[in-house]
């Protein structure tokens, strides 16, 4: 009998998931649901301090802290981006724009194309968090 070969060659990492610092779990997870079309994976705590929202294939995690991480000047100068979440083709990051246009969403960039070949638009959660959604111009 020939012994098996158990060894992997090659992990293969199938997702990534953001932590967003936030002030508050609850109207995080409001915002997420209610603006973006997350629904929430799950919370953590009493009250909760940690909390996962998922969309499609996207998964973000939320921390509770109680003061921002980051400073807030500093992260809008420098687009400091929190997380990036990408869509496949053209025709959906326009949707998604128009999506969240009607959800009332604040926008720190408006949706625009990329010298590179991307089309992108960057939202503001209600803790300042910076999320970039992309997806290819053509």
């Amino acid at each position: 009998m020939a012994a098996q070969d158990d060894t992997i060659a090659k992990a293969v990492i199938t997702a990534a998931e953001p932590q967003l610092f936030v002030s508050d779990i609850a109207a995080s997870c409001d915002f997420f649901t209610s603006r973006l079309g997350f629904t929430v994976a799950f919370t953590y705590g009493d009250p909760p301090f940690y909390a996962q929202v998922k969309r499609d294939g996207a998964r973000l995690n939320l921390r509770h802290v109680d003061r921002p991480v980051i400073d807030p000047a500093l992260r809008d100068r420098e687009e400091l981006l929190a997380a990036s979440l990408t869509v496949a083709r053209a025709e959906e990051i326009a949707a998604l724009f128009s999506e969240f246009q009607a959800a009332g969403v604040t926008f720190f960039q408006m949706l625009r194309q990329q010298p590179w070949g991307a089309r992108d638009f960057i939202v503001r959660d209600p803790d300042g968090n910076l999320l970039l959604f992309a997806g290819p111009a053509e």
